[in-house]
């Protein structure tokens, strides 16, 4: 079985980068500095069915992740969840929030309407990105 992006992910995400075993999206909303982390191993919908050493390797580089791009984007509290109803593909949101954030203290799912980024902010949001020397992430630099 080969590994294919969920065609939700494929929708609503655009493709920022990747670690040894995560591809690394970037939700297509402004609103919000929202990536998710996916798995690049076909048929996975739960962090249960990932082998010990992708578990391991999952939990390593979202912690990376995370501790830099709260870093990069000076935020307030880093939200990581993986829910997975609708989409069932094994995928991990990492989502900087800011006190001042339209949805604060609540989720962001289905608060506002998404806003698209323009390829400007895109650019923005990977020069942050690459301004943070993350260990292990190499950037892509796809357009939308």
């Amino acid at each position: 079985m080969t590994f294919t992006l969920h065609p939700n992910l494929a929708r609503d995400a655009v493709a920022i980068g990747r670690f040894d075993l995560c591809r690394v999206l970037v939700i297509n909303d402004a609103n919000y500095p929202w990536f998710v982390l996916v798995p690049e191993r076909a048929g996975i919908s739960d962090t249960i069915d990932l082998t010990a050493e992708d578990h391991a390797a999952l939990w390593t580089e979202s912690r990376v992740f995370g501790a830099a791009i709260m870093t990069a984007f000076a935020g307030d509290k880093l939200n990581v969840a993986a829910l997975g109803n609708i989409t069932p593909q094994l995928h991990v949101h990492h989502i900087v929030r800011f006190t001042s954030d339209a949805a604060w203290p609540g989720p962001v799912w289905g608060v506002h309407p998404m806003r698209g980024y323009t390829d400007n902010e895109l650019d923005v949001v990977r020069d942050k990105l690459q301004g943070a020397g993350i260990t292990g992430f190499v950037l892509e630099r796809d357009r939308l």
